[in-house]
């Protein structure tokens, strides 16, 4: 017999989904943030949760816990907005699992049951933030971190990080690929696949790292090309976004949402690393790269893009945002979706003409303070001159 109380916490989850977003005071004239998340581990279906059967569960206890709901890859087709989700369970072990809405903002529902993946790495422990980019060849790419155990390490945190490569047309069967290789990178994360052939081959853009958590000789943001994605292999890595003294990226940087095509160039959304005096802050920031040759950088604006704000800065991860996906519609709008502090999932709502004056009217970062200020001084006396008239 199903338990009553199921009733109740299903309640709680359709409340959450019929609930109606809106967009915050905040304005920068870049992008719109909303005021609520579109997804938190309260969205999780209660059948995911709880054993439903009142003889077996008398007391209604939650069996199989969700601690977070976050980093998901996105994709509009048809005018529906899928997310394919990172959800952690409360033993710590993520799965992905299809959400979807037909605003983009709010009402994203998980389907019943979550994404089952073939399990061809034996060794695989964990897999999360996976990447969708719909390519030119037909098929929607999933390119996702796939986690092992350094067994070479006794150390129980030492880990190792792959590429995982899927595909699917339907998010239902999905087909999965050989581990991406790059000769010259010991290990690969938060990598995503350009939407188009370049030179008629496959194009990805990489994070070389010769560690799990540091990045060692990693330089930056990498783009490499492989001739089959089905048994992907990269020989040369160039690094095209770098990691640079004193700014955002310093500790480590890499690729977000794979690249919206633009009228002026390909947009690029991505994370970079610093480390303070409370740990790592993660926050976003956005280049341009060429149309017809998407590893040379012709866009690279001043600073962050985006940061955690308010409620946002505290969750499992404090200080942290971080994007893997963004769906773009046919009429140029932009949905970013984000996660704060590893805990639950956020949209910005943008257009492509916004992020293309973004990147190439904002003023490009002069490393220096003294620079910096001169900078900022020369906008203020044009803004002052204007103000007099």
């Amino acid at each position: 017999m199903l338990h009553k109380q199921y009733y109740v916490e299903q309640a709680k989850v359709d409340r959450l989904v019929s609930g109606k977003n809106r967009k915050s005071s905040f304005y920068n004239g870049i992008y719109d943030r909303y005021e609520y998340p579109v997804l938190t581990r309260e969205f999780a279906p209660v059948h995911w949760r709880y054993d439903l059967d009142e003889e077996t569960n008398p007391y209604f206890m939650e069996r199989l816990g969700i601690n977070a709901v976050m980093n998901s890859g996105a994709i509009c087709l048809n005018g529906t907005y899928y997310l394919v989700v990172r959800v952690e369970g409360n033993d710590r072990k993520s799965f992905f699992a299809v959400a979807e809405s037909k605003t983009g903002i709010d009402g994203f529902r998980f389907w019943d049951e979550p994404v089952v993946l073939p399990d061809t790495c034996p060794e695989e422990t964990n897999v999360y933030d996976m990447r969708l980019t719909l390519h030119e060849d037909g098929w929607i790419y999933g390119l996702f971190c796939s986690e092992s155990k350094d067994a070479e390490n006794p150390d129980l945190s030492a880990a190792v990080a792959a590429a995982g490569i899927v595909r699917t047309k339907d998010f239902k069967t999905w087909e999965r690929l050989d581990n991406l290789k790059t000769l010259q990178s010991p290990q690969q994360r938060n990598v995503a696949l350009h939407p188009e052939f370049v030179d008629g081959k496959y194009a990805f853009y990489t994070r070389p790292m010769d560690g799990f958590i540091e990045t060692g000789s990693g330089g930056g943001i990498g783009f490499g090309l492989c001739e089959d994605i089905r048994h992907a292999v990269i020989g040369e890595e160039r690094i095209i976004s770098r990691r640079i003294y004193h700014t955002l990226t310093e500790s480590k940087n890499g690729a977000g949402a794979p690249p919206i095509r633009g009228k002026k160039c390909w947009i690029h959304i991505a994370h970079g690393v610093r480390n303070t005096a409370a740990g790592l802050r993660y926050v976003l920031y956005a280049f341009g790269t060429d149309l017809k040759d998407p590893s040379r950088v012709v866009a690279e604006p001043s600073g962050v893009f985006l940061v955690p704000l308010g409620e946002e800065r505290v969750g499992d991860v404090s200080n942290v945002v971080f994007t893997n996906g963004a769906a773009v519609r046919e009429n140029g709008d932009v949905y970013i979706y984000y996660a704060s502090c590893d805990t639950r999932l956020h949209v910005a709502a943008t257009t492509i003409d916004r992020l293309e004056e973004y990147l190439f009217s904002t003023p490009k970062d002069p490393l220096r303070s003294a620079d910096c200020v001169k900078q900022r001084c020369e906008m203020i006396r044009r803004n002052l001159a204007l103000l007099k008239g």
